[in-house]
C-alpha cells in the first residue's frame, strides 16, 4: 500500500491525522478514528452476478477468506457504546485473496451513515479543524454538505450485527468481457437493522455493543449481505455527498458470514492496515479525490501504529 506521490494530497492526509489527535487526544497504537474496535474472522461467498459484473478473485473464487472490523467513531479507545459520539459505526471487511508467494488482499471500508462531511480531504481538514478550534457551529452554517452529514440521524444499534454499513464513495467494477459498471457498496444485516430508543439505551452498559459479539457468535454467525447500487449513465461518481436515486438498481454480490473472534485482537488491530483503494483486478477505484486522502490517513495511522 503506497502512500500516494501527490504531495498535496499527502500534506492533507497528515494534517487529518494530526487533527484528529489534537481533537481526541494521543492515544499511542490506536486509530485517531474509530480507534475502539475488535476483529473477527469469516468468509465471504460470492454471487453469479458478482461474478458476471467483475474479474475481481474473491467475485470468482467459491469462498475468500475475510478479516472484519466492527467500530465505534472517535480517536478514543473507551468511548462508551452509549455515547452518541460513537456513531457513526465503522465496517471494514478484508478479502484474504492469496498467502503465497506474497499476501494479496483487497478491502472495503464502510460506516454507517450514507455520508461524509466533504466532497475533498480539504474539505474533510477543514470540518475537524472547525471541530478542533470551536468554530463548527459557524463553518456548517457555510457548508451544507457538513451539515447534511451532521444532521443525519445516527441512531444506536442493538448489535453492530443488526446495522447498515456504506461504503461511501464509487468504484468501478471492470467484467470479463471489458463492460465497465460503477458502483457504491452497502452491506445489509442478514438479522434486520434494530436501533434502540433513549428509554432502552439507558439500561446498557458502557460496552454493550462489543460485548455482545461473542455472545451473538455463540447462537451462529453474524451475517451480512454486500450488495451494489448500480449508477446509470450521467450519475455523479467523482463526488460522494452526491448520491443517487434509491430507485437505481440493487445487485446482491455476496454474503459475508463472520464466525468467530479473532485471536490476538489487540495485536492484530494495531498492525492491519485497511485500504480504501481496491487495488485488485477487476476493480478501480473512481475519480473520487476523496479515495486517496483516505489512503494516505489509513497508511500514516497504520505506520504510527505500528511504531508505538
Amino acid at each position: 500500500m503506497p502512500l500516494p506521490s501527490d504531495a498535496k494530497v499527502v500534506e492533507t492526509s497528515n494534517g487529518l491525522v494530526n487533527t484528529l489527535h489534537e481533537i481526541f487526544g494521543p492515544h499511542p497504537g490506536f486509530r485517531p478514528a474509530h480507534a475502539k474496535g475488535v476483529l473477527l474472522k469469516g468468509t465471504f461467498t460470492p454471487t453469479e452476478d458478482a461474478k458476471s459484473l467483475s474479474t475481481a478473485p474473491h467475485f470468482n473464487n467459491p469462498s475468500t477468506p475475510a478479516i472484519a472490523r466492527f467500530s465505534n467513531s472517535t480517536g478514543i479507545p473507551e468511548i462508551p457504546d452509549t455515547d452518541p459520539n460513537g456513531n457513526p459505526r465503522g465496517f471494514a471487511v478484508r478479502f484474504m485473496l492469496a498467502e503465497s508467494p506474497r499476501r494479496v488482499h483487497t478491502d472495503i471500508i464502510a460506516h454507517s451513515v450514507d455520508g461524509f462531511p466533504g466532497t475533498t480531504g480539504e474539505e474533510a481538514l477543514d470540518f475537524f479543524n472547525a471541530l478542533k478550534n470551536g468554530t463548527i457551529s459557524d463553518y456548517l452554517g457555510a457548508h451544507p454538505k457538513a451539515l447534511a452529514f451532521v444532521q443525519a440521524p445516527k441512531p444506536i444499534p442493538s448489535s453492530f450485527g443488526k446495522e447498515k454499513y456504506f461504503a461511501v464513495n464509487a468504484f468501478k467494477f471492470i467484467a470479463a468481457d471489458g463492460k465497465e459498471t460503477f458502483v457504491r457498496y452497502r452491506f445489509v444485516p442478514e438479522a434486520g437493522e434494530d436501533y434502540l430508543d433513549e428509554a432502552t439505551l439507558k439500561d446498557k452498559a458502557p460496552n454493550f455493543l462489543f460485548q455482545g459479539v461473542p455472545e451473538t457468535l455463540k447462537q451462529g454467525p453474524i451475517l451480512f449481505k454486500l450488495t451494489a447500487q448500480v449508477a446509470e449513465e450521467g450519475d455523479v461518481t467523482d463526488d460522494n455527498t452526491v448520491k443517487w436515486p434509491e430507485e437505481r438498481k440493487i445487485v446482491e454480490l455476496g454474503t459475508i458470514k463472520l464466525e468467530s473472534v479473532a485471536n490476538d485482537n489487540a495485536a492484530q488491530q494495531k498492525t492491519i492496515i485497511f485500504d480504501p483503494i481496491p487495488r485488485v483486478e477487476g476493480i478501480e477505484a473512481s475519480a473520487d479525490p476523496l479515495l486517496q486522502v483516505r489512503a494516505g490517513v489509513y497508511l500514516i495511522s497504520g505506520k504510527e501504529r505500528r511504531a508505538d
